[in-house]
C-alpha cells in the first residue's frame, strides 16, 4: 500500500490562510520597527514594538557591524526602512550620512554646512554636530552645530533647501552649539532659533517661515520641541533658561510657562508628555517638575503637582523615560546615579551608582531599559522595577574613539530599531543583534 502525503495547507485551506496571515503579520511587525527621529517614534525614548532579547549572557549580544568613519560629534541616529541616518564632522564639513543598517555600509554622504570652529562656541567638551536627523516621508531634516537647518532627499542626500537660523531668523548659537532635533508636524518643520523669533515653523518643501511663536524673547537652549494636546487645544512645548514654555500650534500665542526647571547654565532634556501630565527635569541644581494640564476657555492651565530638588531627578542630558508610572534616568544628584522616581508623587524609589560613570543616556524597548554609561562605554540591560536596579546583562563598546573630546564623554543616546541596538561614540557606530 502506497502512502500519499497530503500537505495540510492544501487539505485544509483555512490553515493556509492562517499561515499567510501570520507570515504577513511578522513582515509587518518587522517593517514598523523604525526609529525615525530623536528619542524614537514619539520622542519619548521608547522604541517601536519588536521582539527583543530579555536577558544578555556573557559579553552581551552579538556584534553585527562597526562603522568607523562617522566623524566627530554627539549626534544619535535615526533608522527608517533599513537605512540609518546621522551627522558628523568629517572631510572638512558638517556631513549627513546614510548607512545600510543591515551591513554597516555607507549608502550616501552629503556636506550640508560648514562645521563649527573653536571660536564659534565652547569646544572644550568636544565639537561636531549634536542634533539627530528627523526622517519623514521622502525627506530628512538636519541641523548643524552652527544652526543651518536643511532638508535632504532621503534616497540620495541631495539638498532641497537650507536656512540659517542665525542670519535668516535672528537666532543665536548656544554656548555649546546647536543641539536641537527638528520636529515635523504635517507640512511644518519646527525649530528654535531663539530671540524674537524664539520658535518658528517652516514649510517642509521650501524652508519658508509659516509660523512664529509670540510672547517670548529668549536664547535658544538644547531642548527638542514636543507637540501635545489638551482638550481641543494643541501646543508646542520646549524650554529655555527661564524654564518650560508652550505655544498654541495655530496662533503661536504663549499658553503657559513654568520656571521650576530653569537654570542659569544649560537646559537640555526633552520633556515627557503623558495624557494631561507634563514632566521635565534639568541639571545645575534645577531638579524636576510635574505639571497637570487642563483646558481653560481659549487657553491651557498648567498646575504644579510638585517641583523638587535635592535627592531626586536632576537630569543633565541623557534623558529619561516613563514606564508604568515610573520615571527612569540618570541624576546628577548625590554625585551621579541611575534613579527611579514615581511620576505621580516624585518619590525616589531607588538609586544606583555605576562608577566611574557620572552620567548616562537611556532608552526603552520590549520591557527593558537600555542604560548607556558615559565613561566606561557599557550598556546595561535593565528590567524596569520599583524595587531596585535589576540588571539583565551588560555589553561594553569593543573600543572607544580616539578623537580628542576634551572634557566630553560618551553622550549619544542608544537606539533600538529593526531588532538591533545601535550605539555611537563619535566616529564609531556599532550595531548589535538583539532579536529573539
Amino acid at each position: 500500500m502506497k502512502l500519499q502525503y497530503k500537505n495540510p495547507l492544501v487539505a485544509f485551506p483555512f490553515l493556509a490562510t492562517l499561515f499567510a496571515c501570520l507570515l504577513l503579520a511578522d513582515v509587518s511587525f518587522a517593517q514598523h520597527a523604525d526609529w525615525p527621529q530623536w528619542r524614537g517614534p514619539n520622542r519619548d525614548g521608547k522604541a517601536a514594538e519588536q521582539k527583543l532579547l530579555q536577558q544578555w549572557t556573557g559579553d552581551g549580544p552579538q556584534q553585527l557591524w562597526e562603522f568607523s568613519n562617522a566623524g566627530a560629534g554627539f549626534s544619535a541616529v535615526s533608522v527608517v526602512d533599513g537605512k540609518l541616518f546621522t551627522l558628523g564632522k568629517r572631510d572638512g564639513g558638517c556631513v549627513a550620512m546614510c548607512i545600510d543598517v543591515n551591513t554597516g555600509k555607507q549608502v550616501w554622504q552629503r556636506k550640508f554646512a560648514d562645521p563649527g570652529k573653536d571660536d564659534d562656541y565652547n569646544h572644550g567638551w568636544g565639537g561636531g554636530p549634536r542634533s539627530t536627523p528627523t526622517v519623514d516621508g521622502d525627506q530628512v531634516f538636519v541641523l548643524s552645530d552652527l544652526g543651518i537647518l536643511a532638508a535632504l532627499s532621503k534616497d540620495s542626500g541631495d539638498i532641497q533647501w537650507s536656512i540659517d537660523l542665525v542670519k535668516d531668523h535672528g537666532g543665536s548659537v548656544p554656548r555649546w552649539g546647536c543641539s536641537e532635533s527638528p520636529l515635523v508636524d504635517g507640512d511644518r518643520v519646527m525649530i528654535t532659533p531663539g530671540g524674537e523669533n524664539f520658535m518658528i515653523g517652516v514649510d517642509r518643501q521650501s524652508g519658508k517661515k509659516t509660523w512664529t511663536s509670540d510672547g517670548v524673547n529668549a536664547g535658544a537652549q538644547y531642548v527638542s520641541i514636543m507637540r501635545g494636546e489638551v482638550g481641543d487645544h494643541s501646543f508646542y512645548v520646549t524650554a529655555s533658561k527661564e524654564g518650560l514654555v508652550a505655544f498654541d500650534t495655530k496662533t503661536g500665542k504663549k499658553l503657559f510657562d513654568d520656571d521650576a526647571t530653569a537654570n542659569h547654565m544649560a537646559v537640555i532634556p526633552t520633556p515627557i508628555l503623558s495624557g494631561d501630565s507634563l514632566f521635565h527635569s534639568s541639571a545645575y541644581g534645577a531638579g524636576n517638575t510635574l505639571l497637570k494640564l487642563s483646558q481653560q476657555g481659549n487657553g491651557i492651565q498648567a498646575k504644579s503637582v510638585y517641583a523638587l530638588q535635592g535627592k531626586t531627578m536632576e537630569n543633565h542630558h541623557g534623558g529619561f523615560v516613563l514606564v508604568d508610572g515610573v520615571i527612569y534616568g540618570f541624576t546628577k544628584a548625590n554625585g551621579g546615579n541611575w534613579i527611579a522616581q514615581e511620576l505621580s508623587t516624585g518619590k525616589t524609589l531607588w538609586e544606583e551608582k555605576i562608577r566611574p560613570n557620572r552620567s548616562g543616556a537611556i532608552s526603552y524597548a520590549d520591557g527593558r531599559l537600555y542604560c548607556y554609561n558615559d565613561s566606561d562605554g557599557t550598556v546595561i540591560l535593565l528590567e524596569p522595577s520599583r524595587r531596585g536596579f535589576q540588571s539583565k546583562g551588560t555589553l561594553t563598546l569593543p573600543k572607544q574613539t580616539k578623537i580628542p573630546r576634551g572634557k566630553g564623554k560618551i553622550w549619544a543616546h542608544p537606539v533600538i530599531a529593526d531588532q538591533k541596538l545601535v550605539i555611537r561614540d563619535q566616529d564609531l557606530i556599532y550595531a548589535f543583534d538583539i532579536a529573539r
